[in-house]
């Protein structure tokens, strides 16, 4: 049968009709019996039997490579192949073998396997009789087996190849893997049983009263007649029942009135019980019994607006791949409601399964902790049609060819029918990247008419606009703001969403400010879905047994992509990024914006009243808490109110900070009791004076090569010869491992090279290494003395900055960095100076903007505070080692030892930091965090600005205008150094 896979108009033989994914219980009877576990497998051809895990991939389990590919195929420049056609070379196949036994109180006359995701092609065998075929990696392949079993032991075998011609249409951004890689199951039914159910609701305009739909379809071996009972269930107090008797046709439809309703949306997801029963009619003898979780809600479009429940709606969503480091997307549940608990607890409200139908659990998860869940049809063919040298849609398939229609019309009939029972979903997607043409109308359009209550989304209209109804909303990837705000002032037709935006790629999601800022601005703009969730880094173990996370080309693999699969906000082990924090204040529906006497908070949630929250306040003096009060507030969603603080009269010179945020005011299924939802700040100063008397005098030593300047515990020397300061010594401790170089460049981030930062700012890189000293001037009393370095920068054009050192007599040590300015340069990548300091300086405190890490367009999430952390973890785990752990706005930053020995930095002005163990050449030099050397030094790098790290896209997008750094105007820097 191996032919099977050849043929692009064959995807399925004898395989089940698609049906809803209800759960039922037979009296007496275990309906299901999981294969999952050890399998005999046989790779490739092999004689002998080996053992592999089920779910799980082939290829993280020794057999065969995972190879990861973006939007070319990953036989491009392997084999010539037009679409349809199927690689020979190196397309590996396994033959699975599971010995199985149909339990005793089964009826051998109603067996059934499920196959709940097998990539790519399935061959399935009983006893050595072929059962049946499938295709589409993502939707469940189920047969009917009773016909091949035998009393016993029976044969299971499947065959599954890595590629066919289906993988066509499988042309996703991810690893590309093989096997089982979810749940296999024997079930079976009763002699009647419920084979499928549609349960849809009515929503009266006053959204108090509707109806429950329901359509049912009956399997029936035998034609005997059955009652039904529909119980309707609210926390477990029944609401409604219904009877209905003598039940023939195999077909039924019912209409239950349900009055004071609790709606679902993602803010409250309401859930009742829908329970159904089935009895015989003349025994009454019960059949089945159906628990179905069902949500009352009204998602439309109305007047060009997305609504749910009658209210305007914004995405603050994310594309989700299904992913687990070690197992690849044979994910389990503990991944998964680690998952949504996280989106819940950082603000998210909707989730994009990209770009494949999800485990079917992740729908249950979904309609229980409220997401909103566009569901998007294992349909992408992105190499047919989008190449290096441009966009074509000649080839593209499914396109308009007959040869294609039937294969993408059965991945979204699979789609919906199994997941069309889930209250979260409130969009079908077409596919992805697939461009247009009449095969993708013809999924809308199916859509459509079996499912009238949700909308149907589709992006690759962008691309082809004659077949344009088939989205309803315009779905759009990576628009500059600039062109989705000229969309939406040209009289647009449709809601406009962003079904990818910020690219999360490395340390990026730099901007994103700008696009939720349109959110108030124009009632079309309905957010997006960030690129992406988690980065797809897989573990790779050395040969010693340390394990890493790799990326596309670690294993071999070619063609590849590199690392262009690690785009996620999360790292591939589930620890947190730094870009997180922006992200969750920004997507939060409540904001806060403190002043001296109260603040004002907006309720943007749809339907959230803030009495389930407590309002927490609290003054800080110079970073450190003075005051703190709770109390209770009750704000009406979509509302503001003015909110007056009892907060006291402060007289005393200082900087002060009065911080409101919100917190969960009890336990919820997603976050525990004191949970923060959102903050803000508000800053002001009391002005004091304050004078400093020294009656000491500096020794200073003016020697032929250096100068030397001391006093009491403090010694500070210059080199005359070398050009800069060589020592910094407090109570004979030495801390300075190197002249401190001025530093204009940065290890370049994914969006930097996607850019090509480098090419374009080289030379302030240049400038970096080999800056020279041009004059050494002293300028000096008994009290201070200053030291002027003229740096020469490059000589073409000509250009310096002036590095001016000063001691006082109270020991500290006064920089100023001054640069005059030059015309026809490029921006500057970043403006400071770097210090290679004693390694022994491990811990550093700063009062500045935190916790995490955050740049001048990522920023806003960040608040004013005392922080600390160890130099080792603030260099964050992007999986290819680049700029990061920098901080900005910053007062004062400790640097020290593990004795509490150390020096402080403070800025005349405020100012940008980052302690790091490595220096920005060996960061930019490694291409993974392993080739990074032993640490020698600790790297404390003080900036008036660096620029903002982008993240419209990482293939070409520049930083923001605003975010960079003009080198034709005048720069300053100030701070001094004292001991800590």
């Amino acid at each position: 049968m191996t032919n099977l896979i050849h043929d692009s108009k064959i995807f399925n033989i004898n395989r089940m009709e698609p049906h809803s994914d209800h759960k039922y219980t037979i009296p007496n009877v275990e309906t299901r019996e999981y294969l999952n576990g050890i399998w005999n497998f046989k790779y490739n051809g092999a004689k002998e039997n080996t053992f592999i895990e089920v779910p799980g991939h082939m290829e993280l389990q020794g057999y065969g490579n995972p190879q990861y590919v973006n939007t070319m195929y990953p036989w491009d420049g392997i084999e010539d192949l037009v679409p349809g056609e199927v690689p020979t070379y190196k397309n590996t196949y396994g033959i699975y073998e599971k010995e199985i036994e149909i339990p005793i109180n089964w009826n051998m006359n109603r067996v059934f396997i499920s196959f709940q995701g097998v990539e790519s092609s399935l061959e399935l065998y009983c006893n050595d009789k072929f059962v049946g075929y499938s295709e589409d990696s993502f939707t469940p392949s189920e047969f009917y087996l009773s016909p091949f079993l035998k009393p016993g032991k029976n044969i299971l075998k499947a065959k599954v190849t890595k590629w066919c011609s289906g993988s066509w249409l499988e042309d996703q951004d991810f690893w590309r893997l093989s096997g089982i890689f979810r749940d296999v199951y024997l079930y079976t039914i009763p002699e009647i049983h419920m084979e499928d159910l549609f349960l849809t609701s009515e929503i009266e305009d006053n959204f108090k009263n509707g109806i429950l739909k329901g359509e049912v379809k009956f399997k029936k071996f035998n034609n005997r007649t059955i009652n039904m009972e529909i119980s309707v269930y609210y926390e477990k107090k029944l609401i409604k029942s219904e009877n209905y008797k003598e039940i023939i046709d195999d077909n039924f439809s019912f209409k239950i009135f349900i009055s004071n309703l609790k709606l679902w949306s993602a803010e409250k997801p309401h859930l009742y019980d829908v329970i159904i029963t089935l009895k015989d009619f003349e025994t009454n003898q019960l059949i089945e019994t159906i628990n179905q979780k069902f949500g009352f809600r009204k998602f439309h479009l109305e007047n060009n607006i997305l609504k749910i429940n009658g209210k305007r709606i914004i995405f603050k969503g994310v594309n989700r791949h299904e992913f687990n480091c070690y197992k690849g997307r044979a994910i389990t549940e503990k991944d998964m409601i680690w998952d949504i608990k996280f989106l819940k607890q950082h603000n998210f409200n909707s989730v994009r399964t990209s770009h494949y139908p999800n485990n079917s659990k992740w729908y249950e998860l979904c309609d229980l902790y409220g997401l909103y869940v566009i569901d998007e049809a294992n349909i992408e063919s992105h190499g047919t049609w989008q190449f290096p040298t441009g966009i074509s849609g000649d080839k593209a398939i499914p396109g308009d060819s007959n040869e294609w229609k039937e294969n993408v019309l059965d991945r979204a009939k699979s789609m919906v029918e199994r997941d069309k029972n889930h209250c979260s979903i409130v969009m079908w997607s077409c596919g992805n990247e697939s461009y247009g043409g009449k095969n993708l109308y013809e999924v809308s359009k199916y859509f459509k008419e079996k499912d009238p209550s949700r909308v149907v989304q589709y992006e690759g209209l962008y691309w082809d606009r004659r077949y344009n109804s088939t989205s309803d909303v315009e779905s759009r990837m990576y628009s500059p703001v600039t062109d989705i705000e000229k969309y939406l002032e040209e009289n647009p037709e449709k809601p406009f969403i962003l079904c990818e935006y910020s690219h999360a790629m490395g340390n990026s999601n730099g901007g994103l400010y700008k696009y939720t800022e349109l959110e108030k601005k124009y009632e079309m703009y309905q957010g997006g879905f960030i690129w992406d969730y988690i980065d797809q880094s897989l573990i790779k173990k050395f040969e010693d047994g340390h394990e890493y996370l790799a990326y596309g080309g670690d294993f071999g693999d070619r063609p590849t992509d590199y690392n262009f699969c690690v785009n996620g906000i999360i790292y591939g082990d589930r620890k947190i990024s730094p870009k997180v924090q922006e992200i969750k204040y920004l997507f939060s529906d409540f904001k806060l914006y403190p002043d001296k006497n109260g603040v004002l908070i907006e309720n943007n949630s749809l339907f959230t009243n803030t009495e389930e929250f407590l309002l927490k306040y609290k003054i800080l003096k110079n970073g450190l808490e003075i005051y703190s009060e709770t109390l209770e507030i009750d704000i009406e969603p979509l509302s503001e109110k003015y909110v007056n603080l009892n907060i006291p009269n402060v007289q005393n010179p200082g900087e002060y900070v009065i911080e409101v945020s919100l917190h969960l005011k009890e336990n919820n299924l997603w976050g525990k009791i004191g949970h923060e939802i959102n903050f803000g700040q508000y800053t002001f100063k009391i002005n004091g004076t304050s004078k400093l008397i020294c009656d000491e005098n500096l020794t200073i030593v003016d020697g032929d090569y250096n100068l030397g300047v001391r006093g009491n515990n403090f010694e500070y020397l210059f080199s005359k010869s070398y050009g800069g300061l060589i020592s910094i010594k407090y109570n004979n401790i030495e801390y300075l491992n190197s002249i401190p170089k001025l530093n204009f460049w940065r290890a370049p981030t994914d969006n930097d090279r996607g850019n090509k930062m480098a090419q374009r700012y080289a030379q302030w890189k240049i400038a970096s290494l080999y800056g020279s000293s041009q004059a050494f001037n002293i300028t000096k009393d008994e009290k201070s003395i200053s030291i002027l370095y003229k740096i020469k920068l490059w000589t073409n054009p000509e250009t310096y900055c002036n590095l001016i050192y000063k001691v006082d007599c109270m020991g500290i040590l006064n920089i100023e960095l001054d640069y005059p300015g030059f015309e026809n340069i490029s921006e500057m990548p970043n403006f400071g100076i770097s210090f290679n300091l004693n390694k022994e300086l491990t811990d550093f405190t700063w009062y500045g903007l935190g916790r995490e890490e955050n740049y001048i367009d990522r920023n806003k999430g960040a608040r004013l505070g005392i922080f600390s952390k160890t130099v080792k973890e603030n260099f964050s785990e992007y999986i290819i080692p680049q700029e990061c752990g920098n901080y900005t706005d910053t007062r004062w930053v400790n640097l020290y030892d593990k004795h509490g020995n150390g020096i402080t930095i403070e800025g005349n002005n405020l100012f940008e930091f980052s302690a790091l163990p490595y220096g920005v050449n060996a960061i930019e030099e490694a291409s993974h965090n392993w080739q990074l050397p032993p640490s020698s030094a600790t790297y404390l790098n003080i900036n008036l600005r660096q620029m903002g790290v982008g993240g419209d896209n990482s293939w070409g997008a520049h930083t923001h205008k605003d975010s960079l750094i003009d080198a034709s105007k005048p720069l300053n820097l100030k701070f001094k150094i004292k001991p800590f």
